[in-house]
C-alpha cells in the first residue's frame, strides 16, 4: 500500500474512499458510519467532502476528507478483521511519515536543497535544449519530446513517483541533483564528440537508469 495520506498545508488527511478500499468495505458503508456517528467525528473537527469522484457504475459520490484522529476513530468502528488491522498499521505509518516530511520541508536544509535543485534543473534544461536543437539539425521531427522524457526518467530514478519535486524528501532531492548533473554532462559530452543524437539520448537514459538502480539498492 502507498499514498494513503496527503498533506494540506501543515495538516495530514486521508479520505473515506481510501479507507473503504484499504479495508475491503463498501464506500457506502463507510459513509454510513460517518453519518451515524457524526457527533463523534465532529469532536475532532469538521468533516468535509472533496470533489465528486466516480463510484459504482461511474456514478458520482462524495468522498469525505478525514484527519488522522477522525480516520483512526473510524477504523475502530469497523469490524476488526486481519485486513483492517493491517491497513490501520500502514495508515498510521504513513501519517507519521507525512508529518515528518512536513517538518522536514519547513527546515532550512530542505529549502536550501530545493533551491539548489532548481538551479541544477535550469542547467539541465539548458543542456536538453542543446540536445533538442542538435537533434533537429540532424533531421529529428520529435526532438522536443526529450524535455518531458528526460524529466520523467530523472524523477523516477530519484524516487519522485508523482513528478512533484516540491513534495520530494531531502534524499530524493539529493539524488535528483546528482542525476541532473549526470544528464547535463552526458549531453554536452555527446555533442562535443558529435555523436548521433539518438545515441546521446540512449546513453543519457542508460546512465539515469543505472543511477536509479544503484540509488534504490543504497
Amino acid at each position: 500500500m502507498n499514498e494513503l495520506v496527503l498533506a494540506k498545508g501543515n495538516d495530514v488527511f486521508t479520505d473515506s474512499m481510501v479507507i473503504a478500499n484499504g479495508t475491503n468495505n463498501q464506500h457506502e458503508s463507510v459513509v454510513a458510519l460517518l453519518k451515524t456517528y457524526s457527533d463523534d467525528f465532529l469532536e475532532f473537527g469538521k468533516v468535509e467532502f472533496t470533489d465528486l469522484k466516480s463510484g459504482k457504475r461511474g456514478r458520482p459520490v462524495n468522498v469525505y476528507m478525514l484527519s488522522e484522529e477522525q480516520s483512526t476513530l473510524l477504523i475502530t468502528y469497523l469490524e476488526n478483521t486481519a485486513v483492517v488491522r493491517q491497513f490501520k498499521k500502514e495508515l498510521i505509518k504513513q501519517f507519521c511519515a507525512m508529518r515528518r516530511f512536513i517538518m522536514e520541508k519547513q527546515s532550512l536544509p530542505w529549502q536550501e536543497a530545493r533551491s539548489l535543485s532548481k538551479q541544477i534543473h535550469k542547467q539541465e534544461t539548458d543542456s536538453v535544449k542543446l540536445l533538442v536543437e542538435y537533434a533537429q539539425s540532424q533531421g529529428s521531427q520529435n526532438a522536443k519530446r526529450y524535455y518531458a522524457n528526460i524529466s520523467t526518467l530523472a524523477n523516477k530514478a530519484a524516487g519522485i513517483e508523482d513528478g512533484n519535486r516540491d513534495n520530494a524528501t531531502m534524499s530524493q532531492l539529493g539524488r535528483l541533483i546528482l542525476i541532473e548533473n549526470v544528464i547535463s554532462d552526458c549531453i554536452r559530452e555527446g555533442i562535443r564528440q558529435q555523436a548521433p543524437y539518438k545515441g546521446i539520448y540512449r546513453k543519457c537514459r542508460e546512465r539515469i537508469e543505472q543511477f536509479g538502480a544503484i540509488a534504490m539498492i543504497a
